[in-house]
């Protein structure tokens, strides 16, 4: 989504004291380098360079903060909001929204989703979350790792980069783990965990789609829109982003594909394994009822049974059990109901 105003120029206005709620905070340089800074003693403006502060958004404090923050009343609320739906906006000379993230683990991304939110200017960019996120993290790691940025928009690029890296390791993990259970079904392997394992990735792959369709979309309206209003340090590379993640999808869409086919063929599978054990089940059943027959014949208790005066009427009868049995199975195997 999409709005515009006439541009201004916004500049931030951050208070004295230390910012509370605030995650980790960057100055970077004219020369596109970052500098960690201390998040407990106050942070000022400063000239030699723009300031990248991120925010733990359930923060009470931080929310009244931000409320008195010098930027465009649209940008702080989204910022304060609940909205839970992907979106980018560009209201005088500030450019904001909310993009989905992979809620991060200890020491990994996780299958859940989470929601990005930011607003940026010239010398500032805002982000903060509610969950703590794979990728602004990986751009932490990379700006600590020497990463060079030229504009706060580039940092805010570099951060859907990681995004879209995110996703395409975890895409890698899910084509390794479909390698695996391919080569079990075609091993005639069909244990139930199979089963279970495709459902979790055919759920990974259809939220992945959603948050990468969500994104191509926003992309894809910035490329078209008219951004001539923006100063060049706000100015993102929207087509060259929306490239990356139409690839992405691509590969995401295959991979749902892929996973559902391999359902089809396990459940198939599954089926004509069930279809056979219900042929030997019939088969038996049908091998039975022949002996079924003689035994019911010989226990009625009625006069005139034959055999029952005879000494070897029982042997008599034990060679018609089983003569009827294999009578059957010969009949079953002329008729070709059995191999």
């Amino acid at each position: 989504m999409l709005a515009d105003r006439p541009a201004a120029n916004v500049a931030p206005l951050l208070t004295p004291g230390a910012v509370p709620g605030l995650v980790w905070a960057f100055r970077l340089h004219h020369d596109g380098s970052a500098e960690p800074l201390p998040i407990d003693v106050p942070i000022e403006p400063s000239h030699d360079g723009r300031l990248w502060l991120h925010f733990n958004l359930t923060d009470l404090r931080t929310r009244a903060w931000l409320a008195n923050l010098h930027v465009p009343q649209l940008a702080r609320d989204l910022l304060l909001s609940n909205d839970n739906f992907q979106q980018i906006h560009i209201v005088d000379n500030c450019v904001y929204g909310v993009f989905s993230d992979l809620v991060r683990d200890i020491d990994a991304a996780t299958r859940e989703t989470g929601f990005l939110r930011f607003a940026m200017t010239e010398r500032l960019l805002l982000s903060g979350r509610h969950q703590a996120l794979s990728s602004v993290d990986a751009a932490r790691r990379v700006l600590e790792g020497g990463h060079r940025v030229e504009s706060v928009a580039a940092l805010l690029e570099k951060i859907v980069d990681e995004i879209a890296d995110t996703m395409d390791r975890m895409a890698d993990k899910i084509g390794t783990d479909l390698d695996g259970i391919e080569e079990k079904v075609l091993a005639d392997d069909t244990g139930s965990e199979l089963r279970s394992s495709l459902g979790k990735m055919r759920r990974t792959c259809v939220r992945l789609h959603r948050q990468l369709a969500g994104l191509r979309v926003l992309f894809h309206r910035l490329e078209q829109k008219n951004t001539d209003n923006l100063t060049p340090a706000l100015r993102l590379q929207a087509g060259k982003l929306a490239q990356r993640l139409d690839g992405l999808d691509h590969d995401i869409v295959e991979l749902h594909e892929r996973s559902r086919l391999l359902e089809e063929e396990l459940r198939f599978k599954l089926e004509e394994q069930s279809n056979k054990h219900l042929h030997a089940l019939s088969v038996v059943t049908m091998m039975l009822l022949p002996p079924t027959l003689v035994t019911g014949i010989f226990g009625m208790n009625t006069k005139g049974l034959p055999l029952t005066e005879n000494e070897s009427g029982f042997l008599v009868a034990a060679g018609l059990l089983v003569g009827s049995s294999l009578l059957a199975y010969l009949i079953m195997r002329r008729l070709g109901i059995v191999k």
